[in-house]
């Protein structure tokens, strides 16, 4: 019985998965999958032997990888040819036809900047993942694999008894965003672009930071003894029915060309809409369709004569390296930062581009005064992607990366696992202390009015303070001596410090800079602790079991609160009067009607958007920005958008006004009152 149970649960959370997340066409609530999920683990837990290896609760990770295994592939892993222009196409093509006479049909594809991934199924069973390697061999890394919703564990249909579908693991721009925004807050160093941040997060050892990361995975092109298809479109086509996501001819991502011209059709359409693909891609793959005809033409040693790819010109200019800067920021991690004889890109000049850190100075071989190539990485950031060696000045030296802080010469030091090395000396390091306090006093924290950057460089240098306690301690009296700040601007700053006495606890926590906790870790302890002493005392265990605290969260909150440093500061803090604890206000608002609900706000409303998105989190819901399936409720205002609307009409999305939703949170007797009948839930 038990055995049977857990296949039909498994069966179920197989087709509702690909139902969510392939065909972006969901039949159960978030709610009913949810709870399935939790009896499927269950059972697996009691009835351990019935456990499947490929069982839909592997989504979720939790198996830790020591060490990777290299597996020599099956069917080498070639590179493409590279083209950059419509005359490298129009050779191809000719060089085909020359080969095979008649009309050929080709198959344009985009060419997603991700990492690539081969996989292996047996009797319609996920056995392998391997990374591309040098082409010969990679590295499995199919317990993480296992986490990416899109990539089907089971299949179904028709399909080989074994064969390989190759594609590429991405990293949606929306999800790349959020976690760089998330170590902002926390005061962590930015991942560079989303390729290279895929490619190590497919390689992390904790399976279960890899299915908290959110990567995506397209699927394009299958590999087995025997032909499955007459040409490639079609076994493409073949592959979706078996449930795997692949490139859709709806979405203008795959499309068959009868002649160089629409060939270019394609690749001029995709040169300009790029920048609207979720995620990145840097040209276009066109491959000749007919498998046979693929067979003919065969290899060269590198790269098969049936396709290449085209490559998108990002605009790149030739300038200096003048010297090299290296910032320290607010958490010790050293930047280095190319100083560049000035250069016009992308309708902008640019005088200086991030190195990143060492290991990508050793990459280049950069020098100084070497004309380097410099290039809009995501077309925002300036990058340095390479030298032009044969201008390189003969008495030029390698770059000596510093061993030292530039600023407070104390010994650097690099984590193992990490690509920045850091300022170890946070107590006494003058940037990091600025940058801590200049997070204490930003917008989303205390919002100190009449305080920024440049007085915190005043106050420093004036020896006034050193630390975020120290500023209050400051009178109008010690503070007018600096330069700039007349009696009006005085009585501001100190007017400003004595209004930030009155800021909530969850905000003051935020702006403590305690590492890996941002604006939303701060609001969830300061909700589920009511004060920074409950926080303080929490036991690691205690910690974690707080929903949407990891283990790295924890382990850094409890390191903090037990350096003495942090605590005289936290100590300063309270006497001062800052709130260290929800008010009774807060307390008393804290309800559960919204418990595990998502809400978004949309238009116009009689009371400001904010306070309406305060009330939702007050009373347990997560105000959302986008509309998905997984929105309860849309609070529609005057002028919504149109798009909006429409999504939340086609997704069966329930809409309330700004009334309902205050009847809402009102309590059962408002909410009876709305829906003339009991709860909602």
């Amino acid at each position: 019985m038990s055995k049977q149970k857990i296949q039909e649960l498994s069966d179920k959370l197989n087709k509702w998965n690909h139902e969510y997340y392939v065909l972006s066409n969901p039949s159960v609530s978030d709610y009913d999958f949810d709870m399935a999920l939790e009896e499927l683990q269950k059972l697996e837990e009691q009835f351990p032997e019935l456990a499947d290896a490929n069982s839909p609760t592997k989504r979720v990770g939790g198996d830790v990888t020591k060490k990777f295994e290299t597996v020599a592939h099956k069917y080498p892993m070639l590179s493409l040819s590279n083209s950059y222009s419509r005359e490298d196409i129009e050779e191809f093509g000719k060089r085909i036809e020359k080969s095979i006479g008649g009309d050929i049909t080709f198959v344009c594809e985009l060419k997603y900047d991700g990492v690539a991934i081969i996989l292996t199924y047996e009797n319609g069973e996920l056995t392998k993942a391997v990374t591309r390697g040098d082409g010969a061999q990679g590295e499995e890394v199919t317990a993480n694999v296992k986490t990416i919703r899109t990539v089907p564990l089971k299949l179904h249909g028709s399909f080989p008894d074994f064969f390989e579908i190759r594609g590429e693991i991405v990293f949606p721009l929306d999800a790349f965003n959020k976690l760089n925004e998330e170590r902002e807050a926390a005061g962590e160093a930015l991942f560079a672009n989303p390729r290279n941040t895929a490619s190590g997060t497919i390689k992390m050892q904790d399976s279960k930071v890899v299915a908290s990361r959110g990567l995506d995975c397209y699927l394009y092109q299958v590999y087995a003894d025997k032909l499955i298809a007459n040409g490639h479109f079609e076994s493409i086509k073949d592959a979706e029915t078996w449930g795997f996501k692949v490139p859709q001819s709806k979405d203008k991502y795959i499309a068959t060309a009868k002649s160089v011209d629409e060939v270019m059709a394609f690749i001029d359409y995709w040169d300009k809409e790029r920048q609207n693909l979720p995620f990145e891609i840097d040209g276009i793959v066109i491959k000749v369709n007919n498998y046979h005809i693929q067979n003919e033409l065969g290899f060269t040693a590198k790269s098969p004569r049936w396709a290449i790819a085209y490559k998108f010109k990002a605009e790149r200019v030739c300038t200096t390296l003048e010297s090299i800067d290296y910032q320290v920021g607010r958490t010790g991690a050293i930047t280095p930062v190319a100083n560049l004889e000035a250069v016009q890109l992308g309708g902008t000049t640019v005088k200086r581009a991030s190195l990143h850190n060492s290991d990508q100075i050793e990459k280049l071989d950069i020098r100084i005064k070497d004309q380097v190539y410099v290039e809009k990485g995501g077309e925002i950031i300036p990058k340095i992607i390479g030298v032009n060696l044969d201008l390189r000045p003969k008495d030029s030296t390698p770059v000596n990366y510093p061993t030292q802080c530039p600023v407070c010469k104390t010994p650097l030091i690099r984590k193992e696992g990490e690509a920045q090395h850091y300022c170890p000396n946070d107590k006494g390091c003058a940037p990091q202390l600025k940058g801590k306090i200049e997070h204490f006093i930003g917008r989303k924290m205390m919002n100190i009015d009449g305080l920024g950057a440049e007085t915190v460089d005043q106050l420093f240098e004036a020896g006034l303070i050193t630390n975020i306690a120290d500023l209050y301690d400051l009178t109008i009296e010690k503070v007018l001596p600096l330069d700039r700040m007349a009696e009006k601007s005085a009585n501001k700053l100190i007017d400003g410090l004595s209004a930030s006495k009155q800021v909530s606890f969850a905000k003051v926590l935020f702006g403590l800079g305690i590492r890996y906790v941002g604006e939303t870790v701060a609001k969830k302890l300061a909700k589920h602790f009511k004060s920074l002493e409950n926080i303080q005392n929490a036991t690691l265990e205690e910690l974690i079991n707080v929903d949407e605290i990891g283990e790295r969260i924890a382990e850094s909150l409890v390191e903090f609160f037990a350096d003495d440093y942090n605590l005289s500061i936290i100590e300063r803090l309270k006497n001062a009067g800052l709130q260290l604890e929800l008010s009774e206000d807060e307390n008393q608002a804290v309800g559960i009607a919204l418990e595990g609900k998502t809400i978004v706000v949309s238009g116009v409303f009689e009371m400001p958007r904010n306070d309406i998105k305060n009330l939702i989190e007050q009373n347990g819901g997560k105000s959302g920005s986008s509309i998905s399936s997984k929105t309860d409720y849309l609070i529609c205002g005057e002028n919504m958008g149109p798009a909006k609307l429409k999504k939340a009409e086609d997704l069966g999305i329930k809409m309330i006004s700004e009334k309902e939703f205050l009847a809402l949170i009102g309590g059962e007797e408002g909410i009876k009152k709305e829906e003339g009948q009991g709860s909602l839930f």
